[in-house]
């Protein structure tokens, strides 16, 4: 008398595991840009509250933009807005690092640079004026 045996053939769990590897190969790169997208979307939005930042600053200093960065500089890392990007992360977790570019008393460019060992082929830094202009103009990257 034969006994029942249940399970699966080596080869039926080759064949599965390969199917599955597959499936990983294609879905990973995917993942990957979405994590790029779900960071550059977070600096995005922390250079718009700096923009925020640099208003208020405007209103309570002389209508000027100037001496919002570090030591009343005029650029460098700012001191009216968190440095760095996530705002909700400790700077060791830092992607984007947050400075004032260009500032005059009527105009600035802030920027969001990549924090060291950080890559963003697609859109790399991020930069915005007073005046709304944002850069780079890659589709997807604003």
């Amino acid at each position: 008398m034969k006994a029942n045996v249940r399970g699966f053939t080596l080869t039926e769990l080759l064949i599965a595991v390969a199917i599955m590897g597959i499936l990983v190969k294609m879905a990973y790169p995917s993942y990957l840009e979405n994590i790029k997208q779900g960071k550059r979307a977070e600096a995005k939005a922390a250079l718009v509250s700096f923009a925020n930042a640099m208003e208020m600053w405007k209103m309570q200093n002389n209508n000027s933009y100037l001496g919002a960065g570090p030591g009343g500089a005029a650029t460098g890392a700012p001191t009216v807005f968190q440095a760095w990007s996530p705002v909700s992360k400790p700077v060791a977790e830092k992607d984007y690092d947050l400075e004032i570019t260009v500032a005059t008393a009527t105009a600035y460019t802030l920027s969001a640079k990549l924090a060291t060992g950080k890559t963003d082929a697609t859109c790399g830094n991020l930069t915005i004026t007073n005046t709304g202009v944002t850069t780079p103009t890659t589709a997807g990257c604003w």
